[in-house]
């Protein structure tokens, strides 16, 4: 892709082709390929000068404060924002899944599943989907009858039938409970584990982070400003060994000066009767629950 503004997403990336950005996983084979990426509104640029490689099979968390750009880059990296500049090498197969689900109201959850494929896709198609979700039962309901976890989940198989190399999420988990939202990120992990898709998570959450994902990006400023992998062994726990001194170092780059430290003070405190936070099945070698 030419670096001209109003310029299309490039989306013909394969394996091995063209150079893309340094970074220190481009020994990988890459899913993403961002060089020196901009998105400017009325003159002030959220993305500036980016550069990123993503890679194949790989679960990247991305992190930042609110209005840093990450979820304007989830977008450029969707095809959504086209305008502009700077190179952008994304598989011709992604699909995306946000907060809000966005299910057509009148159309059964089966056919919200369908929706945007090309031609007439069978009934079928949907209910494999649906069903890998958990939710084949809910196939033939009104989107109005689902509860906030279901319809993150018919959302998710939406994205599921378009058999994507690149799954980006948009902070799916954001308005669910707290219960609910522990089932969903597993969910996430073991059709991560089924899938063996790139997979790209925008999410404030730290402790999600690092229990979800290989690696971590930290966005300030319109750019990556840290980039660390998260080398914990799985099934992860909050309590497990390195955990905290992996989100005390996350707050800090995130501007939350001392908060892991205090944080871990306050859960050493504790009971030890206390059990710890719930685990999450290693999407390639751990159990699924």
């Amino acid at each position: 892709m030419a670096t001209d503004l109003h310029r299309p997403v490039k989306s013909t990336l394969e394996p091995g082709s063209a150079a893309g950005a340094p970074t220190s996983h481009q020994d990988a084979e890459a899913a993403v390929r961002v060089d020196g990426l901009t998105r400017s509104f009325d003159g002030r640029a959220v993305i500036d000068d980016l550069d990123l490689t993503l890679n194949t099979g790989e679960f990247t968390v991305l992190l930042g404060r609110s209005g840093c750009g990450k979820s304007t880059l989830l977008r450029v990296l969707a095809g959504l924002d086209r305008e502009i500049s700077g190179t952008v090498l994304v598989p011709r197969r992604r699909a995306v899944a946000f907060q809000a689900p966005r299910l057509m109201p009148w159309k059964r959850v089966w056919r919200n599943v369908l929706l945007g494929l090309p031609g007439k896709p069978e009934r079928a198609i949907a209910e494999q989907a649906l069903t890998e979700v958990g939710l084949a039962e809910r196939a033939g309901a009104w989107p109005k009858t689902l509860s906030g976890g279901e319809a993150q989940r018919a959302s998710l198989a939406r994205a599921l039938v378009r058999e994507p190399d690149l799954l980006l999420l948009d902070e799916p988990f954001g308005a669910l409970d707290a219960l609910t939202r522990i089932k969903a990120q597993q969910l996430v992990a073991e059709l991560w584990q089924r899938r063996g898709c790139a997979v790209l998570l925008v999410t404030h959450d730290v402790d999600e982070a690092l229990l979800l994902a290989d690696r971590v990006l930290v966005m300030r400023n319109g750019r990556i400003a840290y980039d660390t992998s998260v080398a914990l062994d799985r099934p992860r726990e909050v309590g497990s060994p390195g955990f905290t001194d992996l989100r005390s170092r996350l707050l800090t780059e995130l501007g939350v000066e001392g908060a892991g430290r205090t944080q871990a003070r306050t859960e050493s405190t504790e009971s030890p009767d206390v059990s710890p936070a719930h685990p999450h099945p290693h999407p390639r070698h751990g159990d699924p629950s």
